[in-house]
């Protein structure tokens, strides 16, 4: 082995198309985010004792249980809200804080985390991975490839902020790693922050200034939206947020300053 190799694990659009990736090395195995669905979660389990390597870490990129449901099964041998019984019994959080920039070195792999604060979730981050070519960062929510985004959190302002960082932050990266979609490019940053745009805009124009949406406002949105992207999954996604951008749209505050006599 030369260098490190990414197995990608996606699930079906059940379980969001998240994706949770197995970066395996000479000496075991970092996997980054960890699924939402008890089977999805066990054919993750597979697919790393497939490896027959030591698990070296888990990191979880941001704070939704689509990232971290996982954990504790990874972890540890084990023999309900909407989703049932699909949804593990129990989970396991994050006990290693790492902050902004710092290094983790696992055997012969090292990775750069940057807090990146709110946007798609209330904290985002990422994981650099240090390449012999170019780095390859795992960017986790940052942006979603070729699928329709959770925008519910309500921070698109912010999010469309640190897209503006990132697109020159990630420029030298030689793949992004997205939770949800294919790896593709950093011009992948370019198409979320399109996306914002075009859903802020049609959000704005159809709540007219209030914090929420109609039920025929909202089903316009969401057929603007699909024509937006079309043939996309997780178009449940598109009304879920509406409420939530067209309140924070709501907030902000437009100044007009009168020219001087």
């Amino acid at each position: 082995m030369t260098g490190p190799v990414i197995h990608t694990y996606r699930a079906a659009e059940a379980g969001l198309c998240v994706n949770s990736y197995l970066v395996e090395a000479e000496s075991g195995v970092v996997v980054i985010d960890t699924n939402l669905l008890v089977s999805d979660i066990a054919a993750l389990r597979a697919r790393l004792a497939a490896l027959k390597k030591p698990l070296l870490a888990i990191l979880v990129t941001h704070a939704h249980p689509d990232h971290f449901n996982g954990v504790l099964d990874l972890v540890r041998d084990r023999e309900v809200p909407v989703y049932g019984p699909e949804w593990p019994a129990e989970t396991y959080y994050p006990n290693s804080v790492l902050a902004d920039g710092e290094q983790v070195k696992l055997d012969e792999l090292t990775f750069t985390v940057r807090d990146l604060g709110p946007g798609e979730s209330h904290a985002d981050s990422y994981f650099l991975l240090a390449a012999d070519r170019a780095p390859v960062a795992f960017t986790g929510d940052v942006a979603f490839n070729g699928t329709h985004p959770y925008t519910a959190d309500g921070h698109s302002s912010s999010w469309l902020a640190l897209l503006d960082v990132l697109d020159a932050e990630l420029a030298g990266a030689r793949r992004l790693y997205p939770g949800h979609g294919d790896p593709a490019g950093p011009g992948v940053l370019a198409e979320q922050r399109r996306y914002l745009l075009f859903y802020r805009e049609v959000v704005r124009r159809l709540s007219g200034g209030e914090p929420r949406l109609t039920a025929a406002a909202q089903e316009e949105l969401e057929t603007m939206m699909r024509a937006f992207l079309p043939g996309a999954p997780l178009t449940w996604m598109i009304g879920l947020g509406a409420a939530a951008v067209a309140a924070e749209l709501a907030t902000v505050k437009i100044l007009i300053i009168p020219n001087e006599p």
